[in-house]
């Protein structure tokens, strides 16, 4: 009986509302409430910076700084080459374009030069040959008259040759 009596008491207590200390006078909710137990101050402040595996805070960042580090070098030289690759891919399709463009050329002009009219003209105007019975004229034009050759600096001479000539020669 003496036990029940001290359950029910305990259950009335904490049932009862307990004043705020914030001074707002409202109740606070009916419940159970956790009990807060007093830690020493030192022992809070290593609690609250010491974390993930018992790491500080500076720890933690350096482990992070060195993961990152990892990581970067472990994707950079795939990386490097994977943009090097692109670039030379590149490089290789832009040669093929071009090739392919020359031997759409060729073919064309392959195909004009089957042709024998074409033949034809083009041993006419680039080795002057005509058909028998041609009579062929070749018209030359007077060539240009040659500018006299100038004397001294204007000729391209060294201004010293044109001096040395001058004490052995005389002036003209």
């Amino acid at each position: 009986m003496g036990d029940e009596r001290g359950k029910a008491r305990g259950e009335r207590m904490r049932r009862t509302p307990r004043p705020r200390r914030s001074g707002t006078g409202a109740p606070r909710r009916r419940g159970r409430e956790p009990r807060l137990t007093r830690v020493p101050r030192a022992r809070s402040v290593v609690a609250a910076t010491t974390g993930l595996l018992g790491l500080s805070s500076t720890k933690r960042a350096a482990v992070l700084a060195l993961v990152v580090c990892a990581l970067a070098l472990t994707v950079a030289v795939p990386l490097r080459n994977y943009v090097a690759q692109r670039q030379e891919l590149a490089a290789v399709m832009e040669k093929q374009q071009a090739l392919a463009a020359e031997v759409d050329r060729l073919t064309r002009e392959r195909a004009r030069l089957a042709d024998p009219a074409e033949i034809e003209a083009q041993a006419r105007a680039r080795l002057g040959y005509v058909t028998p019975g041609e009579v062929p004229y070749v018209v030359q034009l007077p060539a240009a008259p040659q500018p006299a050759p100038a004397t001294g600096a204007a000729a391209g001479v060294p201004w010293y040759r044109e001096l040395w000539r001058e004490v052995t020669e005389g002036p003209r």
